[in-house]
């Protein structure tokens, strides 16, 4: 037998490039990567690995073992391009490479501050979240385009009773809990956003804050008041909740929508100079240089200030007394003005400034500007929080400005209390476009101020607010005992016979209501506005067109490749390849439930359930391409070769995490859990592709676990020296099994309310998601609207959940998102907070894969929704069960992940290397396929981009 050297040693040139060139296509390396970029490295490791594994043990002698292993590693580094000598990770231990990998530290670290008094002794000085791009234990450089640069929360999004309620008919209702603290709901059935199919959308007020959700709207089957509580989780009360009928209760609630924070904002820029270390002297600063103008100018536009109608953010417009100019701009539909220090009155007298002061010291959020001419790209100012005595603000923006390459430099000091908000800084925070600049500093103190009154002192105030704002309501309604009375939420709905009283008080509470909002967007406060001087730019999320007319219902689905499908459907399975006709590979007497595509293994693997018969079937790809296997649609008799027999009665299975060197399964056969391997690795099944075995042989079975109950869903979490895990959901809890010894650990339980139990209800497990915080093992646990997040190791676990707005039905995480798939929306929210980003409308959305690409299916097709129905139309009785009805087609689209994951073409925008005029880095690249020509480039037919006039209107 040849030694493992020996065999290393007869590798040829040609066939060490063409083997990697085959690993890289199945691995989804991208072409021309760096030799130190993690994907070459992970390459490395996992053909060092693979390698390794590969050859028989008896290959090693003890004499030779350590020096052949060295000669393989060098081997491995050497076919990749990587430099032998690092230290290199092996694939379950290399996070930075994973999808859903995140860290904290981008966001800053938390570091006590000090201050030296006169007497040279240190004070403390607070703590504050220091962000200036230096990322601990870590080489990477990140261009300033790569990060998330979106507005959080966006108002047009989150102002419910503005954006859907107000002007519209709907009930509200006021009850009293058992804490006999009162609350408010408000319940609308609309279409709006919806693509006219109708929807419950529910607003519950509480004095911590309000709560929203959808529900679907079925007209057989209308919702209770009871029953739209306990999905808020309020199950019993001391009073019944009552619905009021007065229009003036619109204007009351409206005001409690107002307090999760003003639409417009107020920030203080301070202008200061080298070597000075107090506010009093910031403040004495009365000559601004050139590059502070300029700066100013870029913020926003000079205005003058008195006759000024628009946001004065607390400044004088009638007598000048706080000066005659100021910088004012909008931004996403926030108008912003920027209390200048240099433009407040200054005084020769008064020492500490006050006029300035009093303004600027009440400001959340300050901008210290500072500039510098050191060639030192790391030279940055001394500055410290404490510098600025003000117990209001909350975040200092440092930013200083280059006057030899003209580059702006960002630092970003938040008190501790103040939650993590974005865009992260890029590594490093330097700025280079002026433009790029405004758009993310803008973004960034705008996401800090709303960060900022979530912190324990302002949620304390408007808690307080909040209370004493629904009690007067409570107590200003209630007594009006001859306008309240309980209804069903069906009677939303305009009925065709009402009397002639009710009809007079429909219209009077419409009127009320859109005086309401005409007056609120008069005054400037519209929540829903999108004027924006901000930079025009692609979203990353925005949907490319895959397949516009494929015909058939889809069960499940996977992806192949760049530019393939397999899709499931009851009429059979079929290849949908973009630009081409769909081929079917299996006829519908093979009804598949389940599939996946193992590119790296050359696998297809399939569940096919009918009734209890369930069984799992695996398939070589290469046995579905070919001129003549094109044309070979398979039946029930033919599959019969590729059934695991073990797996009869299966009704789940999961597979491990892609890219990982060897593949598990696991198949779910009621409570028995049954491990299998793939017997070979990554890189024996691209170097013997050909290798003729028989197919089901492939898999091992290493042991059988058992499990509590029939899971409901399964998760293989990777563990570190093979201690590999196994997340189980069942019922209203998840469990954590050891795939080694079988020992369970009951995870995370979920208690359902008395509501639910009631009505027989059970808690809807959508998803476990194995993801990565600064390289330690996580679980995102996802159920009803709640996700979760749940540490593996008890010591170490945190409670930290976020609600989506509707119930989803899958949930994709792509650092920096974490996506929910419901039936008719796309929720995007930040993974390190939960705060929402955007949502798109969708009807009959189904995901279909998420393994690389985001592939779904919806029924909206291109020139978007379908077109608007009169109210006749929308509300008409169903259609005669005999009727033939034609199945609208399905639009398949995909979101790659290239583009949520930031990976943009960007170039070095110093003065040396100008960006050419044509090219904007802010948008976000359209992946195409490496076979499409350049020339035929395609618009996403869910294109949404806004167009803004220089004035500042919206076209």
């Amino acid at each position: 037998m040849k030694t493992h050297s020996a065999e290393c040693d007869s590798f040829e040139i040609g066939k060490k490039n063409s083997t990697m060139e085959k690993i890289k296509e199945k691995l989804h390396v991208p072409k021309g990567n760096n030799p130190r970029s993690p994907d070459v490295r992970r390459l490395s490791a996992i053909l060092r690995d693979s390698m390794y594994l590969a050859w028989p043990a008896a290959s090693f002698s003890e004499d030779n073992s350590s020096e052949a292993k060295k000669r393989l590693f060098r081997q491995s580094a050497t076919m990749v391009g990587d430099d032998e000598d690092e230290d290199y990770d092996t694939p379950t231990t290399d996070l930075t490479v994973r999808r859903d990998a995140f860290s904290r530290r981008q966001y800053g670290s938390v570091e006590t501050l000090t201050l030296m008094d006169d007497d040279c002794k240190s004070h403390s000085a607070g703590r504050f979240r220091i962000e200036s791009g230096d990322l601990e234990g870590s080489d990477e450089v990140s261009s300033p385009v790569a990060s998330p640069v979106h507005l959080e929360n966006p108002e047009f999004q989150t102002r419910w009773y503005f954006k859907y309620f107000l002007g519209k008919l709907h009930q509200n209702y006021v009850g009293i809990d058992t804490e006999k603290d009162p609350f408010i709901l408000s319940v609308v059935v609309t279409d709006a956003n919806n693509h006219n199919v109708p929807q419950y959308r529910a607003v519950l007020w509480r004095k911590n804050g309000a709560k929203r959700v959808c529900l679907p709207y079925n007209p057989q089957k209308p919702q209770t008041v009871k029953g739209i509580l306990s999905h808020f989780e309020l199950e019993k009360f001391e009073k019944g909740p009552k619905e009021i009928f007065d229009p003036d209760i619109q204007k009351d609630i409206l005001v409690l929508e107002e307090q999760e924070g003003s639409i417009n904002f107020k920030f203080g820029v301070v202008y200061a100079k080298e070597n000075q270390v107090s506010d009093e002297e910031f403040y004495s600063n009365d000559d601004p240089s050139q590059s502070f103008n300029s700066f100013s100018d870029l913020l926003g536009d000079r205005i003058k200030l008195k006759g000024w109608e628009k946001f004065k953010g607390g400044l004088d417009v009638k007598s000048n007394a706080t000066g005659t100019e100021s910088i004012y701009t909008v931004y996403e539909g926030h108008e912003i003005m920027f209390h200048v220090s240099t433009l407040l009155p200054h005084s020769l007298e008064n020492k500490q400034q006050v006029e300035r002061k009093r303004h600027i010291g009440n400001d959340i959020v300050n901008i210290l500007f500072y500039e510098s001419s050191s060639p030192d790209p790391q030279a940055f100012p001394q500055f410290k929080p404490c510098m600025m005595r003000s117990r209001f603000t909350h975040i200092f923006a440092v930013v200083c400005y280059n006057t030899c390459d003209r580059s702006y430099k960002l630092n970003v000091f938040s008190e501790e209390s103040v939650p993590l908000f974005g865009p992260p800084l890029p590594s490093p925070p330097v700025f280079h476009d002026a433009d790029e600049f405004r758009e993310f500093l803008l973004v960034k103190l705008i996401n800090g101020e709303k960060a900022a009154v979530n912190n324990p002192l302002f949620a304390q105030k408007r808690e307080r607010t909040l209370e004493m704002l629904i009690k007067n309501i409570h107590q200003g309604y209630m007594m009006e005992t001859n306008k309240l009375y309980r209804r069903a939420f069906s009677d939303v709905i305009q009925d065709a016979h009402i009397s002639r009283k009710e009809e007079a008080r429909r219209s009077e509470y419409l009127r009320v209501g859109q005086t309401l909002k005409v007056k609120t967007i008069l005054k400037g406060d519209a929540p829903t506005s999108l004027v924006t001087t901000g930079l025009l730019k692609r979203e990353p999320w925005e949907p490319q067109s895959f397949c516009m007319d494929f015909p058939h219902p889809i069960i499940c689905g996977d992806s192949w490749g760049d530019n393939k499908l397999i899709l499931s459907t009851e009429n059979g399975t079929f290849i949908v390849e973009e630009g081409l006709n769909h081929r079917s590979i299996f006829d519908k007497s093979v009804p598949v439930k389940q599939l996946d595509v193992v590119e790296a293994h050359n696998l297809l693997i399939f569940r096919c359930d009918k009734g209890k018969e369930g069984k799992i079937y695996v398939y070589r790809l290469n046995d579905f391409e070919g001129e003549v296997l094109d044309k070979v649609t398979r039946g029930k008799a033919e599959c019969r070769e590729n059934r695991i027999e073990k797996t009869k009665g299966c009704h789940l299975y999961a597979l491990s995490r892609q890219g990982a060197s060897h593949l598990r399964m696991v198949v779910a056969i009621q409570k028995r859990l049954l491990l299998f391997t793939w017997k070979h690795s990554v890189a024996w099944s691209t170097w013997c592709p050909t290798v003729d075995f028989e197919i089901v042989d492939g898999f091992n079975f290493v042991r059988e676990l058992q499990a509590f109950d029939s899971p409901q869903l399964i998760t293989l979490i990777d563990g570190v020296r093979d201690d590999n895990q196994i997340c189980v959901g069942y019922k209203n809890q998840f469990d954590l099994i050891n795939e080694k010894n079988g020992d369970t650990l009951q995870l995370y339980q979920v208690e359902a309310n008395k509501i639910l139990r009631k009505r027989k209800i059970e808690v809807n497990l959508v998803a476990a998601l194995d993801i990565y915080e600064d390289e330690e093992s996580e679980l995102l646990l996802c159920y009803n609207h709640v996700s979760h997040f749940q540490k593996l190791s008890e010591e170490t676990s945190h409670d930290f959940d976020f609600n989506w707005n509707s119930e989803p039905s899958d949930i994709v995480c792509a650092f920096p998102y974490v996506m929910a798939f419901t039936a008719d929306s796309i929720e995007i929210r930040l993974i390190i907070n939960g705060n929402l980003v955007h949502a798109m409308s969708q009807p009959g959305l189904s995901l279909i894969t998420s393994k690389c690409d985001i592939y779904f299916c919806t029924l909206a097709g291109p020139g978007g929704s379908p077109k608007e129905k009169s109210t006749e139309q929308r509300y008409t009785p169903p259609s005669s069960p005999s009727a033939k009805t034609l199945r609208p087609p399905q639009y398949i689209y995909k979101i790659p992940l290239s583009c949520l994951a930031g990976q943009m073409t960007t170039t070095d925008k110093s003065p040396m290397n100008p960006t050419p005029p044509h090219q904007s880095t802010l948008l976000a690249p359209v992946a195409q396929n490496g076979d499409r020509s350049p020339s035929n480039k395609r618009r996403s037919p869910l294109l949404r981009t806004k167009c803004i006039h220089p004035s500042g209107e919206k076209v």
